[in-house]
Formats: structure tokens, sequence, C-alpha cells
């Protein structure tokens, strides 16, 4: 397959549901040539007013029926709880050999909710990109969200080995690792990299929010003790991740038991004044934050390499 910059993967790509995920998506398939045709459609007239407004696309339409009209590649990005009410409203608009995809962090239930409304001659390819910010909304998008963070395909059996095979070169063009693997695994692996980190993080914050002892400002003002980092996390779309956790139940629920299990065990080391075991804990920690840099998933910049906030006026 040529994949010189001059040659794009898909010649009408369509994408349903524009907000960070959707609007990058449409903004490096339009810079880096990857699609000839670059279509958007979101069920928010506000949303669609806002995109026609960037300029981000060749088309934007109202309907996501009229979207995926004599597109090869349509993208679903919208939560994934209305993965399926979205599949059944554009399967009378699909073409024949027309390759439908998604974004979403659960795969399993995007698989059995989509793939039933599919007509024949229609290949299913989910993908999940991992990556994002906290910032939502078309605004937030940029086309560089991709470069070196890892796209995961989760095909279900018996999918065309080609159109599998363009969908991986379409993420690797908007530069993305890409992997290959079962829903079923899928869901298993992000449950303790992804939604589990996420829950802790709503959890803690709520929380702190919840202390009567402990007033708004303090929690801010000391809020670079680690509380900030996971209020990043914690200002996710809520959408979003309340259609994740009710679709990767299952998953979620097994390593929140084994989270338990090992929060036990640390709380018996405090008790009991372990030191040897909560450092023998925290020198294992310490070597996958370092592997994760190593793998270049993370920046070894004072402060993560974020930005500091200017010094207070006098």
């Amino acid at each position: 397959m040529d994949t010189s910059a001059n040659t794009s993967v898909f010649e009408r790509l369509a994408i349903i549901g524009v907000g960070l995920i959707g609007s990058s998506i449409a903004r490096a398939a339009r810079q880096r040539g990857i699609a000839a045709t670059t279509v958007l459609a979101d069920s928010s007239p506000a949303v669609r007013d806002r995109l026609r407004a960037l300029g981000i696309a060749d088309e934007v339409r109202d309907t996501a029926l009229e979207a995926v009209a004599n597109a090869d590649l349509v993208i679903l990005c919208a939560p994934v709880g209305v993965a399926g009410e979205i599949a059944r409203e554009i399967a009378p608009g699909l073409k024949a050999g027309a390759v439908v995809s998604d974004v979403g962090s659960v795969k399993s239930a995007v698989v059995s909710a989509v793939q039933p409304f599919l007509p024949a001659g229609v290949h299913f390819v989910p993908a999940h990109p991992v990556a994002g910010t906290e910032h939502s909304g078309p605004d937030a998008g940029f086309a560089e969200l991709f470069d070196n963070r890892w796209c995961i395909l989760t095909p279900p059996e018996g999918v065309d080995a080609s159109a599998v095979e363009r969908v991986r070169e379409f993420w690797s063009r908007l530069g993305s690792n890409v992997e290959v693997m079962s829903p079923a695994h899928h869901d298993l692996v992000l449950a303790i990299t992804s939604h589990v980190p996420h829950l802790i993080a709503y959890n803690i914050v709520g929380t702190a929010a919840d202390l009567e002892t402990v007033t708004q400002s303090e929690v801010i003002k000391f809020s670079a003790g680690g509380f900030r980092d996971f209020t990043r996390i914690a200002a996710s779309d809520p959408t979003m991740w309340r259609d994740v956790f009710l679709n990767n139940k299952e998953a979620v629920l097994e390593m929140l038991g084994r989270f338990n299990e090992d929060l036990a065990a640390l709380q018996r080391m405090i008790r009991w004044g372990d030191g040897d075991g909560l450092f023998d804990l925290f020198t294992r920690t310490r070597a996958i934050r370092r592997g994760i840099i190593e793998q270049g998933q993370e920046t070894a910049a004072a402060d993560f390499g974020r930005r500091s906030p200017p010094p207070a006026k006098p």
C-alpha cells in the first residue's frame, strides 16, 4: 500500500460526534492528506454551527445519516452508550464495502451494540485511540493529539483482513502506534490502566469536596501535594465516563476487587509499621513510572512537563 503523504487512505471520511477526539481526527486527516474529503455530523446544533465556523472539514451535515452517504470510512466518536442508536440510524445509508469504526474506550459492549445493525458487506473495525486531555468539545481538538500514542484495534472474528489493514494504516498516518487485540482483552487491560484510575480520581476529588473540616480554598491552595493531578483526570467528560463504567462494569469491578485487596495489604503495612514492605512497594511503583517515560508515553520534565502557573501579582 502506498503510504506517501499525498495518498489518501480513504476517499471520504465521515465522523459522527465531534468533540476532542472527533475534531482532532478531522484536523489531522485534513492536514496530513489521509482522507480526500472529511464530513462531520453532531447531534448538537450549536456544535454544528461551531464546526462550520472552525472550518476543519469539507462538509458539516445535520444528521448522521446524511453524513455517511458514500463514505468509505465512518468513525463513531459519540459516547459509547449511544453507539447502537447511531448504528441503527446510519445503517440504511452505508454503502457496500464501507468500513465502520469508533473511538470508544470500551469495546465488547460496542461490538454487541453496533454489529447487529450493520448490513452485509459493511466491515466493522472498532478502535480505541489511547489519547486525550481533560478538555472536551470541538475547540479542544488538535492534529498532534495522536502522535506517538497507542491506538488499539479490536476487530470481531471474521472481519475482512484488508479492512483491518486500512484502519491500521489510517491510525498510523494519524501518528499512532497500532496494536490489535480482542475486545474482551482490551476491556480488561483498559479497566486497570484507564477506567479504575479515573474512578479513583473521581472518588478522591469527591471525598475532598465532602470533607467539612477542609474548606474549598484549602483544597485548591495546597493541591500541588498530589491532589492537583487527580483533579486533572477527574475533569474529564462526565457523559463519556458514565457510559464507560456502565458498559465495562464486569472488568472494572474485577479490577476494583483486586485494587481493594492490595489496598487492604497496604493498610496492614502502615498499621503494623512495615517499613520494608512500604519501601519495596514504592520502589516497584517508581520503576513503572520510569518505564512509562522510557516508552515515550510521558515526559521526564519537571512538573510532568506541565506549565507552572504565573507568579501571583503583588
